[in-house]
């Protein structure tokens, strides 16, 4: 899998092996040896190539692209979760895999934020409101000093 996801990923970002060999600090043969599945590249060129690609270690070790050859590697925090379909009454069932990844539990509550030209988010009801309390706090003390100031 690593050895498709390097060949792939340089492909995709218009590097030549040369490209990420001085980037990465190795040489082109140990590059290509990577893509073909000769070797591996260790712990600290793994890092190393995820951050130059700009997506996570797991996905540069473990992601699949027969399972997902249509998408490919999405960046680093950016996720396709999967499709949902509304039902007849607004529900909608979230995907397992967002349910997993961002640890959603039946009873969790949930705040929909909506922008006409940007669609529909949903982020958890209590990081939002304490999000909207903290901003709160900030306009309480930046009010303050800036009336401090003028004096």
């Amino acid at each position: 899998m690593i050895s498709e996801n390097i060949s792939r990923l340089r492909k995709r970002k218009s590097l030549s092996q040369e490209d990420i060999a001085s980037k990465i600090g190795v040489s082109r043969q140990t590059i290509a040896k990577w893509e073909n599945g000769e070797s591996i590249p260790d712990v600290a060129h793994c890092s190393q190539l995820a951050d130059l690609f700009g997506i996570s270690l797991d996905d540069l070790i473990h992601y699949n692209w027969s399972e997902d050859s249509s998408i490919g590697i999405p960046p680093k925090g950016k996720y396709i979760l999967g499709t949902v379909t509304v039902g007849e009454k607004g529900q909608i069932v979230i995907p397992a895999k967002a349910r997993k990844l961002f640890h959603i539990k039946p009873g969790d509550d949930l705040m929909v934020l909506g922008d006409i030209d940007q669609g529909l988010v949903l982020i958890d009801a209590n990081f939002f409101l304490e999000c909207f309390g903290q901003i709160q706090d900030l306009k309480k003390t930046n009010k303050g000093n800036s009336y401090e100031q003028k004096e």
